[in-house]
């Protein structure tokens, strides 16, 4: 059995256990608030020297940080790591896309909105946030326009990863009303078996 330590409120870690729950693979979550520093405890540390979570422990005692990593981890061997060498190119580009072009976006205008005090000098961030979060959509709505899901129209990790801050997206102020394919997708994404909702930010619970 894996052992996932994560935050429930975070997309990173929540993208783990849409996909655990998605292939019926038994683990146990410990929750990890980053929020007070849990994740900068020694003991924390030991797990992953980053300070971040997620992280998957194995049976053995061993662990693997970052969440697209853990994601190809996982789905090795199942049908949601795709055969073809140039669909698995194609999977790699979009959990690289999710984490420098996406993530950094609309995840953190999200924490900004859900985990800062209002008045947080951090808010003076959100209109570039906005801006370059608004080109990742666009991006992705372009991807989708036609297509079910984003590699071979079959649902896999790519998605998962996208998925993630996609449907939350409104917590970081963030509006999907001009992306109908994003939203489209995101209700097949919902109606994959063993999905499982996200907790919302402390601020917006």
């Amino acid at each position: 059995m894996y052992t996932v330590y994560g935050m429930s409120s975070s997309g990173n870690c929540h993208k783990l256990r849409l996909l655990l729950d998605h292939l019926g693979l038994p683990f146990r979550w410990q929750e990890v608030d980053i929020t007070t520093g849990a994740s900068r405890q020694p003991d924390f540390l030991a797990l992953n020297a980053n300070g971040r979570v997620p992280v998957l422990q194995l049976d053995n005692g061993e662990t693997l940080a970052e969440s697209n990593a853990i994601l190809c981890f996982l789905a090795e061997d199942t049908r949601l790591w795709p055969g073809p060498r140039l669909a698995r190119a194609r999977t790699l580009q979009w959990l690289f896309f999710e984490q420098y072009s996406h993530e950094p976006y609309i995840a953190v205008a999200r924490y900004i909105c859900g985990f800062l005090p209002p008045d947080h000098e951090r808010r003076a961030e959100l209109p570039k946030l906005h801006e370059r979060g608004r080109q990742a959509l666009a991006v992705m709505e372009q991807h989708l326009s036609g297509r079910q899901f984003f590699v071979e129209d079959r649902f896999g990790i790519a998605d998962i990863a996208l998925y993630a801050y996609t449907h939350a997206a409104a917590d970081g102020g963030f509006t999907l009303e001009p992306y109908p394919s994003i939203r489209a997708w995101l209700d097949r994404v919902a109606e994959q078996r063993g999905h499982s909702p996200m907790a919302r930010p402390p601020r917006l619970s």
